[in-house]
């Protein structure tokens, strides 16, 4: 018998001592994870969301605001032309992208080594240290404030990176079977408030700066060094990363005391007692990881260790697994999915200057009302389009599907590009307002929602986070193809009348993008209202189990909850 733990009463009830009875630890694993998979939505749900969502408001505001600080930068330290140049330019925006790379695939892989929890809160210390680095950094006689910007953005991309498959398994790991989806779309829709939090901030600093700022007539005047407008615009932009680290340090206790995830202490550490302990406590709503017996605790993991039929994981292992075709097919329609996606997501971005001109936000008479302009543009574009599309994917994913959304919304996201791409020379300004807020929430309301939700679902709890890191990994690389290899494409044969004579031929590539993803999207399962052992099912174990002894199977595809049992062969 399993020892018995302290607590409970009518509000909390501890689920621990429910199965401490049971002496097969491989029935109390089963138990424990039914319990926290069929909980009552609850306020620890709540806290889960808000804490794991604040880390996306956090990331998303940071790579927003990066448009902002090259545009400010180039007014502080590029006195006579007010602009960086090309290469500046897009190198400081492809930093982000290429720490985020390392960050993900690293990230991803420690958490699956060492644990959710001793990961959980390190990427977001190097976000606050990096964020503030950067607010503080200078130029001197040896360095380049561009070089300093770029070094401090690639570490802070790691730390962005890193959130990605943390927070997503960790929400999965801990959510309710019947709301798993709408938890893991609300973490993820944060992105939308942290996009319009950098806005809002801008504002603000423009308007606390007008009459500076009002003083040139355009970048190039402001530009001056010394010049009241240059020290203005110098605060500005430190004061703008500078913000980024509230949000950040607002969640930075409570990711650093969460207790680690059951599915990983069960399936990956192989502590039973503590998974119990840590699930009841979850499951009370409090902070930190459960208590047990220490005498006890050592005795019963000894023991579980050896009774516990879970796979162990390995390189050797991870190569194996994924070299099957059937479940190597899977993590290809999830990273390729994510990579076609992000091309054209963060090469739509190159569209904005000509959808704010349509809607009147294009430019100004002053740095003042340019800058003004520029950030009450974004609120708009970001309002009209981004957030209803990201709370509309919470509110449907759990009832249509994650793969019908994701299906639907590429299979738009063609249709429109092509609209866009092909009749790009007869649409009007507000035709094009039009498309564009079209593709954001069809973008938001489908695949950039549903491939962040999917990896963190489909995948073994034992490479659940280095799975979702591949995945994540690619849809950077995706955004750096966009940003270093198509977005320069808009420029060729550019004349003073014409700044991007290319630019329909652009969009008409990002069709193609789309055109791709509806064919990965049908190599992905469909992960809506199943449990995350039901779903690791599906996998080609070579005759081994997940969860030992005998293999489960259910019929959902028959549209049953019969549970067809298959005896292990020996």
């Amino acid at each position: 018998m399993a020892a018995k733990t302290a607590g409970g009463n009518n509000a909390f009830h501890n689920f621990h001592n429910d199965f401490a009875h049971i002496t097969d630890p491989n029935e109390r694993r089963r138990l424990a994870l039914a319990e926290i998979d069929k909980a009552p939505f609850g306020w620890y749900h709540v806290r889960a969301c808000m804490v794991a969502g604040t880390g996306f408001f956090t990331d998303s505001y940071d790579i927003f605001c990066v448009s902002l600080l090259t545009i400010m930068l180039g007014i502080v330290y590029h006195p006579g032309s007010g602009v960086l140049s090309t290469p500046q330019d897009t190198a400081i925006k492809v930093s982000t992208s290429a720490g985020t790379v390392i960050g993900q695939l690293g990230f991803g892989a420690l958490a699956d080594i060492v644990g959710r929890k001793k990961m959980y809160g390190l990427e977001l210390i190097l976000i606050i240290v990096a964020t503030l680095a950067q607010s503080l950094t200078g130029p001197g006689p040896g360095t380049s404030i561009v070089g300093l910007i770029i070094f401090w953005r690639v570490l802070m991309g790691i730390g962005i990176g890193g959130d990605y498959p943390l927070s997503s398994i960790i929400t999965s790991e801990f959510a309710t079977t019947k709301w798993r989806g709408a938890m893991m779309g609300a973490v993820f829709a944060m992105q939308g408030f942290g996009q319009l939090g950098g806005a809002l901030v801008m504002l603000c600093l423009t308007a606390g700066f007008k009459g500076s700022l009002s003083s040139a007539k355009d970048y190039t005047a402001c530009s001056v060094q010394g010049s009241q407008c240059s020290i203005a615009v110098d605060k500005m932009w430190r004061a703008l990363i500078g913000m980024g680290v509230v949000p950040a340090a607002i969640a930075l206790y409570y990711r650093l005391t969460i207790p680690e995830t059951p599915r990983y202490t069960f399936d990956v550490a192989r502590d039973v007692e503590q998974a119990n302990a840590d699930a009841a406590k979850y499951l009370s709503g409090s902070h930190g990881n459960g208590k047990t017996d220490e005498i006890t605790h050592a005795t019963a993991r000894q023991q579980d260790a050896t009774q516990l039929e879970v796979p162990k994981a390995s390189l050797k292992d991870f190569f194996s697994f994924y070299g099957k075709i059937n479940n190597g097919k899977i993590l290809f329609g999830t990273a390729m999915s994510w990579l076609v996606l992000d091309v054209a997501f963060y090469g739509l971005g190159l569209n904005s200057s000509t959808v704010l001109q349509a809607i009147g936000y294009g430019g100004g008479g002053s740095t003042y009302h340019k800058l003004f302009n520029l950030a009450a543009g974004n609120c708009i574009l970001v309002c009209a389009g981004a957030i209803p599309g990201y709370w509309l994917a919470v509110a449907t994913i759990d009832t249509v599907g994650r793969k019908p959304l994701q299906l639907i919304g590429f299979t738009f996201l063609t249709i429109l590009f092509i609209v866009w791409g092909f009749a790009f020379k007869h649409i009007s300004g507000h035709g094009m307002l039009a498309i564009y807020v079209l593709i954001q929430l069809f973008f938001n309301w489908g695949p950039n929602t549903t491939t962040f939700i999917v990896p963190g679902e489909c995948f073994p709890t034992r490479y659940r986070s280095t799975s979702h890191g591949i995945s994540a990994a690619s849809g950077k690389i995706g955004s750096i193809i966009a940003q270093a290899a198509i977005a320069p494409l808009r420029t060729r044969g550019a004349t003073k009348a014409n700044a991007s004579p290319w630019l329909n031929h652009v969009m008409q590539i990002f069709s193609a993008f789309m055109f791709v993803g509806i064919f990965t999207t049908l190599l992905i399962p469909e992960t809506k209202r199943r449990t995350l052992e039901d779903l690791a099912q599906d996998w080609d174990m070579g005759g081994e189990s997940i969860t030992g002894a005998p293999i489960v199977k259910n019929a959902h595809h028959n549209g049953s909850d019969e549970i067809v049992t298959e005896s292990k062969q020996d």
